[in-house]
């Protein structure tokens, strides 16, 4: 939602981070995709709940809808997300089959067909779905809702294995917008995370994609991958850009082996110590920087006249489990194991397995495993989490009364007190504002204004 004040554009020069300030203020926050984070949601959320949060949705207002595909043909070793392998299509074609039935599970809870804004297949490798299957989803998803004014079908890509007649086929089934993962171009870096990709048979995806109509492109690189230098890494960006997609995403490797067993077979004395993490997100983002891209929250770039560029000059961008976003709809349903569904009563998350989404939907049930519902004060805050997030400045004053709460965030404002001092945030009244040097720790600035960081809050990736 846009906010009442104007928003103030963070000022570009300012003095890089030192390791002082890194050491001190980085720490291990959340990515806040959500506020609450994940690791606060319970099982005290049950499919019962969700169920009648579906039937408390609002006639006729639009929703978002998001379908996770478990599967990849290969394992990437730097991968945080919920996959698996496969070396044929035959679990993959088993697993549509639930997902249908999921849809109706939904639909029928809903009881109405409401309208979509956008739809967005995320993995895993959706790219790997064969086209029927696609075409059968697609045809179940305008059957249960009413797709007729979608703005965006997205999808992410491996472009691995991807060839003319592949695009093709994402093109007949009305994808607008597609999500290349590149992370690094280099040998040797891409030897040791085991994803072995070119830039030629990236580029032919790329430019496949525009020939089949699928005209807008965002691509995916990592920071803070094993042997990652400044010149491999300058190489990777400098490839990229020659695709002139319209967004680019800069994420930071998350190490969490403890999290993600297979991460343990990435040598940590290989990946770099935090100034030099530091040292090689300041230099690619600059690099980017300077090829025309605008810089959109903590790692996202997009064209000036791309929407996203344009919301966030608007102040309404938004952020959500697929990071930041033009979505503006206010309900994201989520299908498929581990997907999270956002609603206006609060998140819901999925069982994480095959077999335990599998059982569910044989049984007629809605496969929750866990999710919280949001209080008054959870929607304060993450409105003003969202602001930080995306705008890098948020008048607390304003987000307070449109949420009708007398909240004054003042021991907030004094938890800010030591980044002010050294110039990375602007404590004015009640606006705060993270300088444009701070932007590595906008995640950081963000977290003093979670409330539920000191009970019993998990384990995080580092901030920078």
């Amino acid at each position: 939602m846009q906010t009442a004040f104007a928003r103030v554009i963070p000022h570009p020069a300012a003095a890089p981070l030192t390791a002082d300030q890194i050491a001190r203020f980085e720490g291990r926050v959340p990515r806040y995709t959500s506020y609450p984070t994940a690791p606060h949601f319970s099982p005290a959320v049950t499919a019962e709940t969700y169920a009648d949060w579906l039937a408390r949705l609002p006639a006729g207002q639009a929703i978002s809808l998001y379908l996770h595909v478990p599967f990849c043909q290969q394992l990437c070793w730097y991968c945080g997300c919920h996959t698996t392998v496969v070396s044929n299509d035959a679990p993959i074609r088993a697993y549509i089959d639930l997902l249908l039935a999921e849809i109706d599970l939904v639909a029928e809870r809903i009881g109405m067909r409401l309208p979509v804004e956008a739809v967005h297949f995320g993995g895993g490798s959706p790219s790997l779905v064969p086209y029927d299957r696609l075409m059968t989803l697609m045809e179940h998803l305008h059957r249960r809702f009413d797709l007729s004014s979608v703005t965006e079908v997205a999808m992410e890509i491996d472009p691995r294995g991807v060839d003319a007649a592949r695009v093709r086929e994402f093109a007949a089934i009305g994808l607008t917008r597609a999500s290349i993962g590149v992370q690094d171009f280099d040998p040797e870096v891409q030897r040791i995370i085991n994803r072995v990709q070119s830039f030629e048979e990236t580029a032919e995806v790329a430019g496949a994609l525009r020939a089949a109509g699928i005209g807008s492109i965002n691509l995916d690189l990592i920071y803070g991958l094993p042997a990652q230098t400044h010149e491999t890494l300058a190489r990777t960006v400098d490839l990229s850009l020659s695709l002139a997609p319209d967004r680019l995403a800069l994420f930071g490797y998350a190490h969490v082996p403890w999290m993600k067993k297979h991460q343990a077979l990435i040598p940590a004395d290989r990946l770099p110590p935090p100034m030099e993490r530091y040292a090689l997100y300041q230099a690619a983002a600059d690099r980017i920087a300077r090829a025309g891209y605008e810089r959109v929250g903590l790692d996202h770039y997009a064209k000036p006249g791309d929407e996203m560029a344009r919301q966030l000059r608007q102040g309404v961008l938004r952020r959500n489990f697929q990071g930041y976003t033009t979505d503006t709809a206010e309900t994201l349903l989520g299908f498929g194991t581990s997907s999270i569904g956002a609603l206006p009563d609060g998140y819901i998350q999925n069982v994480l397995t095959a077999p335990d989404y599998r059982a569910a939907i044989g049984e007629g049930r809605l496969p929750v495993a866990r999710g919280i519902g949001l209080s008054a004060d959870d929607r304060l805050r993450r409105a003003v989490i969202e602001r930080i997030m995306c705008d890098l400045t948020v008048d607390l004053a304003t987000e307070a009364r449109r949420f009708g709460s007398d909240e004054t965030f003042f021991a907030e404002r004094l938890a800010l007190a030591d980044l002010s001092h050294d110039g990375l945030v602007s404590v004015n009244g009640s606006v705060v504002t993270v300088r444009e040097a701070a932007r590595p720790l906008v995640r950081s600035v963000a977290a003093v204004f979670d409330a539920y960081l000191g009970a019993g809050a998990g384990r995080y990736s580092q901030a920078v």
